[in-house]
């Protein structure tokens, strides 16, 4: 793991892999961090690609901002820790959260994206209704912390079925949700409530894109992948089976199938 200040806050992150390779940067969701990509990190890096998986502010070894967040924030933090690498352009990937951040990294920083992944993620501006969820959620997370809230969402960050079936996976999962800073989630809620809508800039992407979706994704269901791919008609889309909101977490193999198999056939080398 390494550190760097950027931007006001001490970012940690992993860099794996030959430093030569195409860089992958992997953007975790809420209330994750960096190891929520572990198996895809491994892949990737066996199979030659620079990873750099960061702790976005506020989750997992990162320093926290309270107060507001936005995604706009994130995906500065990202540009800069790309600056600190030396890298130009990097395919950029994320879950959920991560996806739009994803998105607006590419809205904000568009000539630094070679290839865009967006998994379990959803394109619109907030409504009005999850504005005054996200800011309510937000509160309870300071008063209450991380372990009501974990508890109560597990079986919609995993397939219900799966939390059961795959006690290591929703363990490893509700982990990283305990040990999210409160201070940290409230802020990314509060901002990711104010984001815009990516339907607005989407239809310009003409890198490659590849969108990944769990089959059975309570929170972002595949009509949510289906809209973005109408928006990038010339995106690859995959449904995972046996999968929930964390497709990467609860079928790693058929996950990084997919990810290794566009990565290979349709992102160029060099870019």
């Amino acid at each position: 793991m390494n550190a760097i200040d950027l931007r006001g806050a001490g970012i940690h992150y992993d860099d794996l892999g030959p430093s030569t390779g195409l860089p992958v940067l992997l953007i975790h969701g809420h209330p994750f961090n960096r190891s929520l990509w572990a198996p895809q990190a491994k892949a990737l890096s066996e199979a030659g690609y620079r990873v750099v998986a960061p702790d976005l502010r506020g989750y997992g070894s990162s320093d926290v901002t309270p107060g507001k967040v936005f995604l706009s924030d994130f995906a500065d933090d990202l540009a800069a820790l790309l600056d600190h690498l030396g890298i130009e352009r990097a395919v950029v990937g994320g879950v959920s959260m991560g996806g739009q951040i994803a998105m607006e990294f590419r809205r904000r920083h568009p000539r630094r994206v070679h290839a865009l992944v967006l998994s379990d993620t959803s394109a619109p501006a907030e409504t009005d209704e999850g504005k005054e969820f996200r800011n309510r959620l937000a509160d309870r997370l300071l008063a209450e912390g991380m372990d009501g809230y974990a508890g109560e969402v597990i079986d919609k960050m995993l397939a219900a079925y799966n939390v059961s079936a795959m006690p290591d996976v929703a363990e490893r999962v509700l982990d990283m949700m305990r040990a999210t800073d409160p201070r940290g989630a409230a802020a990314a809620l509060r901002g990711r409530a104010e984001r815009p809508d990516y339907r607005d800039t989407l239809p310009a992407v003409r890198e490659p894109v590849l969108i990944v979706v769990g089959a059975d994704d309570v929170y972002t269901p595949i009509t949510d992948a289906e809209e973005i791919h109408r928006l990038v008609p010339h995106a690859t889309m995959a449904s995972i089976e046996d999968a929930g909101h964390l497709p990467s977490a609860e079928q790693p193999e058929r996950f990084n199938s997919v990810l290794l198999d566009f990565l290979t056939t349709q992102v160029p080398t060099h870019g």
